[in-house]
């Protein structure tokens, strides 16, 4: 049980008296900032993840600012979690302990948001996530009232993949593996269901993060004499998988999430990434063509391209400021949530609007695939399998 020994901040900010003063265009002014903040892996082993995030964020944040038509000045505060449940809690206080900041873009994984909502909750601070895809964050016993994700879940994403291996592959033996983290269970389960659903024989294991060796991992695999694998988990251990699968002389197909669709997998791994499909509830802002001058402005600001969810992130961050910008800075943090709730938000990556419980209201997902030490962008997964 989470202990929470929380003190529940009364904070109605009235950021009208944080507004700036005088009327002018510069951007200076007397008043503080009104702050918008990320949670994420801003270091450990999933850092490119994170930052990934961050840089959408901060992206958004950097051009209201620099738009001159706002009467506040917007701030980025990190909030750094490595990704992992334990480190959540204190990174997600220290946020809220910051009066200034009125809406969080994140938690980025799913374990750190089940852990630190509930502080969130207290606090009446919204989290918009752009990634957090565990399907029972939403579920309404959890109380985890501050919650808003902005990606569909899981069990679109577990579905895409058992889709495309049914009617694409035509897998009939799928080896399931999960990293036992909330994310990677979470995956695996809906996987599982869906796999099963279409006829197809699972065979299931749990390896956790940070299995020293995957070798005998590697040799059930092959052993077990399955067409298809499907790995749940983050590009840290995904990528010391697939060479042991490599070495061990796997000729299936391989298929992986969001956790692992980062370049960095592809660089950990080498050529034994070569072809694994990844999946992500996100599109590839380099080749969209309604995002394509916002990878244009990544590119520009920070010497890459955009990564996975750097586009979603961005787009959350946008709808936050929105949001304030109704209200002219003056809202405090609960009327900003329950306006969050009720908002319909045009991004460039989708439009974003919530149930009730605060689920996203949307089902798409992406295909992707590694080729010549690439990620290649396959399209939408329903209209690939036809």
């Amino acid at each position: 049980m989470l202990n929470k020994t929380i003190v529940k901040l009364a904070i109605p900010l009235a950021v009208g008296a944080l507004a700036l003063t005088g009327c002018g265009s510069d951007s200076g002014g007397d008043g503080d900032a009104v702050k918008i903040a990320f949670q994420g892996p801003l270091s450990g082993d999933n850092v490119a993840l994170g930052e990934n995030m961050q840089n959408g964020v901060k992206l958004a944040i950097d051009q209201a600012n620099a738009k001159g038509d706002l009467d506040f000045t917007l701030e980025y505060v990190p909030g750094d979690d490595q990704g992992l449940p334990d480190k959540a809690t204190a990174t997600a206080q220290k946020i809220i302990d910051d009066e200034s900041v009125l809406a969080v873009v994140g938690p980025a994984f799913s374990g750190p948001t089940n852990t630190a909502s509930p502080l969130y909750a207290e606090s009446g601070l919204v989290t918009v996530s752009p990634s957090a895809t565990n399907p029972n964050l939403t579920d309404e016993a959890n109380g985890f009232t501050s919650f808003l994700r902005a990606v569909p879940n899981d069990n679109q994403q577990g579905a895409g993949m058992a889709t495309y291996y049914a009617k694409k592959v035509q897998a009939k033996k799928v080896y399931l593996i999960d990293d036992k983290t909330d994310y990677g269970v979470g995956l695996a389960t809906v996987a599982e269901k869906n796999l099963k659903d279409a006829g197809i024989e699972v065979v299931k294991k749990s390896v956790p993060q940070k299995t020293p060796d995957y070798s005998a991992t590697a040799k059930d695999v092959v052993n077990s004499k399955v067409d298809a694998l499907i790995y749940a988990g983050y590009y840290q251990d995904a990528a010391p998988f697939a060479k042991k699968l490599a070495e061990a002389g796997y000729k299936g197909a391989a298929i992986s999430g969001d956790g692992t669709n980062d370049m960095k997998f592809v660089e950990l791994a080498g050529d034994a990434s070569e072809n694994w499909f990844l999946t992500c509830p996100c599109t590839d802002a380099t080749v969209e063509a309604g995002t394509k001058k916002f990878a244009e402005d990544y590119q520009k600001a920070f010497g890459r391209a955009p990564g996975t969810y750097s586009a979603e992130s961005y787009d959350a961050a946008n709808m936050i400021i929105e949001e304030i910008r109704k209200a002219g800075g003056d809202i405090d943090r609960e009327t900003l949530r329950d306006a969050l709730k009720k908002a319909s938000y045009k991004g460039l990556t989708k439009t974003f609007s919530f149930e009730a419980n605060g689920e996203f209201k949307g089902t798409d997902v992406y295909l992707y695939q590694v080729k010549g030490g690439k990620i290649g962008y396959q399209g939408n997964i329903n209209e690939l399998v036809g």
